[in-house]
């Protein structure tokens, strides 16, 4: 016997504004209930210290939140300097404290260009990574500490947003893969005083920006018509890939999985990502397809908003 869906099918994606104190998956559960939705997910954690925006999926949707997680993000972030503690951030347990020295805006400029580009960082033990099947996160909390491999992320922007005594408001704009926790111990130690996290605020993910995200105040204070117009659409995070229109006899052989003789896609110019293309059928998302080297068009991943 099948298991009987609890909620009703809701496809799209709602960007919240995520309050401080609360958890990513808390956030993406207290908006489920307001949508009664049945199937839910998020495009990768923020800390229950950070707010800003969190986009959550909804249906199909989820089928693009891998994909989300591989955006680009901004992020505004206060540093306390002199300060270390366990986390990374004021969460944690102040392990260490330091004087902090007189800086000047020149002296902080240069140390923020030496983090500007590609960058080898290493991730801190309170993140969600595995060891040997086991998260850091849990190993840390039992004390323990493990080595951890470098990985090469990328930081495109990195400004100095405001600056007084000990504490340093940066905007940061950087690959998939940054830990802004340790980018602000890191900077902390070249500035010869250490550093944490005192607040963070995520600003952009993607092409998508916290301007357009609503609070959970908001969404709860709407009628059930305005909060199913919060709703992004679910191709939307798509939309730089070419789009192709279908023949209803086309859609029918691409939901039954079959290749289709497609030409025009040969066609279709630069701006092609590895061949892939958004599948249309009139106005409805049909999926991605592939175009392969015989010329013909084969379905990638498919969506049903029909929940048929």
């Amino acid at each position: 016997m099948s298991k009987r869906k609890s909620g009703r099918d809701v496809h799209g994606i709602v960007l919240l504004d995520k309050r401080p104190g609360v958890s990513s998956n808390r956030a993406l559960q207290e908006v489920r209930r307001l949508f009664n939705a049945n199937k839910a997910g998020h495009t990768g954690s923020l800390d229950p210290l950070a707010t800003g925006l969190l986009p959550l999926c909804f249906g199909e949707a989820t089928k693009v939140s891998a994909l989300m997680l591989d955006d680009n993000k901004r992020y505004q972030v206060v540093i306390q300097l002199g300060v270390m503690t366990d986390t990374g951030d004021a969460e944690g347990i102040v392990i260490e404290t330091k004087q902090v020295p007189d800086l000047s805006v020149d002296q902080i400029q240069a140390c923020l260009n030496t983090f500007t580009g590609e960058i080898e960082q290493i991730p801190p033990m309170y993140s969600a990574l595995k060891y040997n099947g086991k998260k850091l996160y849990e190993l840390a909390r039992e004390g323990k500490t493990v080595e951890r491999k470098a990985r090469r992320i990328c930081i495109f922007d990195l400004k100095l947003r405001d600056f007084f005594k000990d504490r340093l408001t940066l905007e940061v704009f950087c690959s998939k893969g940054t830990y802004i926790r340790s980018l602000a111990e890191d900077i902390g130690h070249t500035l010869g005083c250490g550093g944490t996290v005192t607040a963070l605020r995520r600003l952009e993910a993607g092409q998508f920006s916290i301007e357009d995200a609503k609070t959970i105040e908001q969404l709860t204070a709407m009628n059930e018509q305005d909060l199913f117009q919060c709703l992004v659409n679910v191709d939307k995070p798509m939309e730089a890939l070419p789009a192709v229109q279908l023949s209803a006899e086309q859609a029918v052989l691409i939901k039954y999985g079959q290749s289709i003789n497609f030409t025009a896609f040969q066609n279709s110019g630069p701006g092609t990502m590895q061949g892939t293309a958004r599948m249309y059928q009139a106005s409805v998302f049909l999926g991605l397809g592939e175009m392969l080297m015989d010329g013909k068009l084969a379905p990638k991943r498919l969506f049903n908003m029909n929940n048929e």
